[in-house]
């Protein structure tokens, strides 16, 4: 589980098909402290670390399956790439943010971005299933950041991004166009489940 707070931001160091998609990615992590089969959410996605090292800084690599690779953006990482990075709850941590499981519903797009003074208003279009989880003041994780939805119309909505966020994550870097792992509240999907087989 994760809070969809992001707390380091990587970039790919490397990737390598072998039947799954080896990546390595950089972190300022502390490597000594993640063990080999832990969890760490990459861009949303809840990665298992197969391996770790500190030459010539700190990095895990991570196998993303065929699978996942085809549901989710990963498709589209490329060497250099900037990550959003979150590590595994703790008991005992802050939840500063909500409850995100790293289990990518889908893949939203990017539609429009505009400036309004110093944050950013950006719409998002969501896959045609997944637009009815989504609700105006409802909590949605965006490449592993927990964000809360200012409108939705049909199958589009759209977040603000503050400053600060915009420099702890890699929103900084956005643009139209960009495909979006996106993770709905799982109230949301439960609610959906109560009303249709209730």
């Amino acid at each position: 589980m994760f809070t969809g707070i992001i707390t380091d931001v990587g970039h790919v160091l490397a990737l390598e098909n072998r039947g799954d998609l080896r990546a390595r990615i950089g972190t300022a992590y502390d490597i000594s402290g993640i063990e080999i089969g832990a969890s760490i959410a990459s861009d949303g996605v809840c990665l298992t670390v197969v391996d770790k090292g500190t030459d010539p800084q700190g990095w895990y690599d991570v196998d993303i399956s065929a699978e996942t690779v085809s549901k989710t953006s990963l498709a589209a990482w490329v060497v250099g790439k900037r990550v959003n990075l979150e590590r595994a709850l703790k008991v005992g941590d802050e939840l500063g943010g909500h409850i995100v499981s790293g289990h990518v519903d889908g893949v939203a797009m990017i539609v429009e971005m505009k400036d309004e003074g110093d944050s950013t208003r950006v719409t998002l279009e969501a896959p045609d299933d997944l637009g009815r989880f989504i609700a105006p003041k409802g909590s949605v994780a965006l490449n592993g950041t927990s964000l809360t939805v200012n409108e939705v119309d049909g199958t589009r909505f759209g977040i603000n991004f503050i400053p600060h966020t915009k420099s702890v994550t890699t929103w900084g870097d956005a643009k139209v166009g960009d495909p979006v792992n996106l993770e709905v509240d799982t109230m949301a999907r439960y609610v959906a489940r109560l009303r249709d087989y209730g």
